[in-house]
């Protein structure tokens, strides 16, 4: 690799990836190394890889083992085709930044396409539903039906569930933040709301109802509210991403009332974002009064 050494072993004509060293952000597996089919990901391969942003894998991989990928902190974007494989457990386990697994061959300015990449990373990052990481099916009336099913499941569970459950299990360290109930609701509200985001920035197949109970969902939870977690999300998580400002924006989550203390929680950082803001709302709530624009 060109900042690194890719392993391997081979047996007859069938070559195994069993690990990598070193600085690659980005790698591409070769489909052939010394004259064998690279068929396989090992057990482990690339785990814990702190590095790692992108990674490519050929036509020929027909198996990936237990945690090939896991615990890959940067881990965003996978490439690899949607045919039929052997997956081993926790392949992708706590890659919290992967945002797509797309299909090398998958036609990239189809709506379908885009949106099957991104949701089908969340089921493992997101909806923790093993059942739908299935290539074959991935995009389908059926699979989008039971994605918006196990989405709208979790959804519905109530903030503090499972919390009474971590405490007596021993989960988190005695006295922790994470101990304090409000502080475990608020990080159930902040997965709520990434997954309302998600689905409705890729909503391909999403029924209206359903693309309702989401908008209206983070509507509840935006600046101004009893709790601000819509707000928190696009702030501290995706502070200079302008997508999710025109995001909040088109939701009609910037109003009159919570756009001056928008405007004080951003501070001085995050200079674009905040002119993009000022701008929409100087279209949106055009003031009549000059001494209303120099407050501003």
């Amino acid at each position: 690799m060109p900042q690194g050494v890719l392993s391997y072993k081979t047996d007859k004509e069938a070559a195994e990836i069993t690990g990598y060293r070193g600085k690659d952000t980005e790698i591409t597996v070769p489909p052939v190394i010394d004259g064998c089919l690279v068929t396989c990901i090992g057990k482990k391969a690339f785990l814990s890889n702190k590095l790692l942003k992108e990674i490519s894998l050929p036509e020929t991989v027909a198996r990936i083992d237990d945690w090939a990928f896991a615990c890959c902190a940067k881990l965003q974007r996978v490439i690899l085709p949607y045919h039929r494989m052997e997956i081993g457990q926790g392949i992708f386990k706590d890659c919290f930044q992967m945002e797509q697994i797309v299909d090398e061959e998958a036609d990239t300015a189809e709506k379908r396409s885009v949106d099957t990449s991104f949701l089908l990373a969340a089921v493992m990052s997101r909806l923790d539903a093993f059942y739908l990481f299935d290539f074959e099916s991935a995009g389908t009336t059926e699979w989008i039906r039971q994605w918006d099913g196990r989405m709208q499941a979790l959804m519905e569970r109530g903030d503090a569930e499972g919390f009474s459950k971590m405490l007596l299990c021993g989960e988190e360290d005695y006295g922790s933040r994470e101990n304090n109930l409000d502080y475990y609701m608020e990080q159930r509200r902040r997965e709520k709301v990434r997954l309302s985001m998600l689905r409705l920035m890729h909503d391909y197949g999403l029924k209206q109802d359903v693309r309702e109970k989401l908008e209206q969902y983070l509507l509840s939870h935006i600046k101004g509210c009893g709790t601000e977690e819509t707000w928190r999300v696009v702030l501290e998580e995706y502070g200079d991403d302008l997508r999710y400002y025109q995001f909040l924006t088109q939701l009609g989550g910037v109003t009159r009332e919570n756009f001056q203390s928008m405007m004080e929680d951003m501070g001085q950082t995050h200079t674009e974002m905040k002119a993009y803001l000022m701008k929409y709302h100087g279209e949106q709530h055009k003031t009549e009064d000059v001494f209303d624009a120099f407050t501003l």
